[in-house]
């Protein structure tokens, strides 16, 4: 029978656990795993199976508040900086001491725990909660890695690793959303197994776009410098589109963070810092982007080969798959080159002059 763990694609181990561990409720949980990974969704069916009598079935009334945010018994603690500051941790414990309104949990989530041990260190206010937890509380805790730091945190709570995801695992997450199989598996392909980036994706219109122009690529160079860089310059056109939407959400959540802040009386987080977080951002998208534009060359160079392997041997078709196999070979290269802080330009340069000398 489908329940909420259903939810959680690509994570047999961990649900399994969790199948266990909701029917023996502890006072903290911690759920952990790589870059990509839905820990929020992870959280969210935690708090479900947690308070549906029938330990997350889905269906009733109960899992479908906890689902939708409406439980008034299961707080999703916010930050209004860049970090965790002592008194936002002081606030979730009092949240945690509430009496629950109806017959489960009092549940506090608390996202991205690893901020408790940032420039000013929140993780003893966070601890103290821990320890001397409310007989009806339960906090849910997420992390994409735990430092040293947080060793005794992390002792404190019951840890569930989820693992990193398949594009495979992604096509199916994004597809769940309502969106069309082949848009999902598209998104999910040009995600490099990053959940929250393959749901951004699915909803641009020019995700397709930006995969036809990449394969377009080898036909149009023609070893000649020019044709490179009218390539290059399309590329680059394209990267800026694609994120120009990541730009607009970092305004709005810079606003989110201010309004906040105001509201809870705080300061909010220097801008400097806000402002080297979301280039760090763009890099990231930027640099994603043009893994998946060298996985669709990739593809194509690989067809390339298939093809020219399927002819009679003869000069031109042993020609045509050593272009190929060195096109591979430069193009897992500049695959490599891109986990680097190599310049975006100099990269793309190198590589379709390579290319169009192919």
């Amino acid at each position: 029978m489908p329940d909420v763990f259903d939810r959680l694609i690509g994570q047999a181990r961990a649900v399994s656990l969790l199948r266990q561990y909701v029917r023996r409720p502890v006072h903290a949980y911690l759920v952990t795993g790589p870059d990509g990974t839905d820990l929020h969704e992870a959280a969210l069916v935690i708090a479900a199976a947690l308070q549906c009598p029938d330990y997350g079935c889905g269906v009733c009334e109960v899992c479908r508040l906890v689902l939708t945010g409406a439980d008034a018994d299961v707080t999703f603690v916010e930050r209004a900086g860049l970090s965790w500051r002592v008194d936002e941790l002081r606030e979730a414990e009092r949240v945690s001491r509430r009496r629950p309104l109806g017959p489960g949990y009092q549940i506090v989530a608390i996202e991205d725990v690893e901020l408790a041990a940032g420039p000013t260190p929140s993780a003893p206010a966070l601890l103290k909660s821990l320890e001397e937890p409310p007989p009806r509380s339960v906090f849910v805790l997420t992390a994409h890695e735990t430092s040293p730091a947080l060793a005794t945190v992390v002792s404190r709570c019951l840890e569930i690793r989820l693992q990193g995801l398949t594009e495979e695992d992604v096509a199916a997450i994004v597809a769940a959303d309502g969106v069309d199989d082949a848009v999902a598996r598209t998104a999910a392909a040009a995600a490099n197994g990053d959940v929250h980036r393959a749901r951004i994706l699915a909803r641009d219109d020019a995700l397709v776009q930006r995969a036809a122009q990449w394969r377009r690529v080898p036909d149009r160079l023609d070893g000649t410098p020019a044709a490179a860089t009218r390539v290059i310059d399309e590329i680059v056109r394209s990267l800026d589109a694609a994120a120009a939407p990541l730009a607009a959400a970092q305004v709005e959540e810079t606003r989110r963070r201010e309004t906040t802040a105001r509201e809870l009386g705080v300061r909010v987080a220097a801008r400097r810092e806000l402002d080297a977080t979301f280039k760090r951002e763009q890099r990231r998208f930027r640099t994603e982007e043009l893994r998946f534009g060298v996985r669709v060359l990739i593809e194509v160079y690989r067809d390339r080969l298939r093809d020219a392997l399927a002819e009679p041997e003869d000069a031109r078709s042993s020609a045509r798959a050593r272009a190929a196999l060195h096109a591979l070979d430069t193009l897992e290269e500049s695959h490599r080159r891109l986990a680097t802080s190599l310049d975006e330009g100099l990269l793309l340069a190198d590589l379709m002059l390579t290319l169009g000398n192919d």
